[in-house]
């Protein structure tokens, strides 16, 4: 007679999750809508080389650190992606990242093409899971930056300005939508994301199963 005994849920690796987008997309609130889902989604704290703002928490915010300290890091590979910006250093620690997914929690990245290349062709690559968000037109991205009433005309042209640069690269992406219903990219999102977790990489403890499927297969000869 067969046994029938409890199965436990087969543990999984962590997701890196990436989402890229020009400036008024839509991607902050779909990051929000994202963390509402699921809580356990975690951002990933970017270390960098500049000094603290007021009010800024050293591991909270960022991991602050000297130039040498990050260029040591970049050249022991601790360093999943990096980029010198105005200056200063920016990029994501890969100790706590590993972590993290090995541990079974997914980390969120709010990162350009260039940043999500580097962390595809990472040694944690495997785990990635890269969407872009693309506006519905252009001219709705820029009604959309006008209407959050957060920046100048000079700066809204700026962002403008790079936008077709940041579109330019969606093909490089796993996933990419269009965001021109908020609740519907919302869900497509979701749906992506619970998808991925099923994939075969993310479910080391699936070749032990297979093991017992045969040890009973056996069994019953």
């Amino acid at each position: 007679m067969l046994n029938n005994p409890m199965t436990q849920p087969i543990p999984r690796r962590g997701l890196l999750i990436i989402l890229s987008s020009p400036s008024g997309a839509g991607k902050s609130t779909l990051t929000g809508r994202l963390r509402d889902w699921d809580p356990e989604i975690s951002f990933s704290v970017s270390a960098t080389t500049r000094d603290p703002r007021p009010g800024e928490v050293n591991g909270q915010h960022y991991h602050f650190m000297t130039q040498d300290d990050f260029r040591a890091a970049v050249d022991q590979d601790d360093m999943l992606e990096h980029a010198r910006v105005f200056g200063n250093y920016y990029g994501s620690p890969k100790g706590p990242i590993q972590q993290a997914i090995e541990s079974g929690r997914d980390v969120l990245f709010d990162i350009d093409w260039q940043g999500a290349q580097q962390i595809r062709n990472s040694s944690l690559g495997a785990h990635t899971l890269s969407i872009f968000i693309l506006p519905p037109s252009i001219t709705e991205l820029h009604r959309r930056l006008v209407s959050r009433g957060q920046d100048s005309a000079e700066v809204i042209a700026g962002r403008m300005a790079k936008s077709w640069d940041e579109i330019s690269h969606w093909g490089s992406y796993d996933y990419v939508l269009i965001n021109d219903d908020l609740d519907k990219t919302a869900a497509e999102l979701k749906t992506i994301v619970s998808a991925t977790r099923l994939r075969r990489v993310q479910q080391p403890a699936l070749v032990d199963h297979v093991r017992k499927l045969q040890t009973e297969f056996e069994d019953l000869k």
